[in-house]
């Protein structure tokens, strides 16, 4: 669905260009769900503006739905498919209801009215905000507000949703809003989702992590394989979950923690049958 050949982006500045993406090869298919990560400048947000032409390469070749993004005349289709949610929910909210900036994509594209009805409904059912259709945004939380942003593209029936560290501004309630209704837009209607994040406990929520640095690939793979390379990480600036290193601080102490361990849930599992199976005095 997503094909990056040999992708290269610089910007240009008083000082000359700063390469922000260098021979970037990135394939991702139909209905995945992949986290990007990195540290900043790092390349990934800018991945993620080349994905609706909002940038276009400089050198190679990017092709969404075989579109390739260069292709002026394509934008319009591109974008018809490939829908973009940003970090701050108020810079996307146009309308003083919250069905009326749902439907505000759905004006600019022409859709006949009661398609449009329908189309609405179904979004604002979808991400569960639909009960406050007639309420004005600016009166919701910030996770509300973010999943109103998500119901305004999935009204257009894009088929991949790029989001670009859309919880960053937002408190752990709003964010565990946000990855849930993500998540389930993933399994149960088949969007693809890139999803650029700096939190690794939403990362591990997706099927295939993506890390960049320096404007290239240095790690591709599931969650469970990225996230045991620990040393890696640290040394790219990057975090790990929480349970996955304390497993791993244990396996350095000679104990035999599991490998793949990424929830806190799990993590509590796997101590507690350490403590059974071992002995309180070995796992000290």
């Amino acid at each position: 669905m997503i094909k990056a050949e040999n992708l290269s982006f610089s910007y240009r500045g008083d000082e000359g260009a700063a390469a922000a993406l260098k021979k970037l090869n990135i394939d991702i298919a139909g209905g995945e769900f992949v986290a990007i990560l990195g540290h900043n400048g790092s390349g990934k947000s800018t991945f993620a503006k080349q994905l609706n032409a909002i940038l276009t390469p400089e050198e190679g070749r990017l092709t969404v739905f075989g579109i390739d993004t260069s292709d002026e005349g394509s934008v319009f289709e591109l974008r018809k498919n490939v829908g973009m949610v940003f970090q701050n929910p108020d810079n996307q909210i146009v309308a003083t209801v919250v069905e009326e900036d749902v439907a505000f994509g759905l004006e600019n594209l022409g859709v006949p009215r009661d398609e449009m009805r329908r189309r609405v409904d179904e979004a604002l059912k979808t991400v569960r905000m639909y009960d406050y259709r007639l309420h004005a945004p600016h009166l919701l939380s910030g996770g509300q507000k973010q999943r109103v942003a998500i119901a305004g593209i999935l009204a257009m029936e894009p088929k991949c949703i790029v989001l670009d560290e859309p919880t960053a501004m937002l408190d752990p309630s709003g964010r565990a809003e946000v990855m849930e209704t993500v998540r389930r837009l993933n399994r149960e209607k088949g969007i693809t989702i890139i999803h650029i994040t700096h939190y690794m406990d939403e990362a591990v929520k997706a099927d295939r992590c993506i890390v960049m640095d320096g404007g290239e690939v240095v790690m591709d793979g599931p969650p469970a394989e990225i996230f045991a390379r620990v040393e890696e990480l640290r040394a790219l600036g990057l975090d790990v979950p929480q349970a996955a290193e304390l497993m791993y601080e244990l396996r350095k102490r000679g104990i035999d923690a599991p490998e793949g361990i990424l929830r806190s849930a799990p993590c509590v599992e796997a101590i507690a049958k350490m403590y059974k199976d071992r002995g309180t005095a070995n796992v000290r």
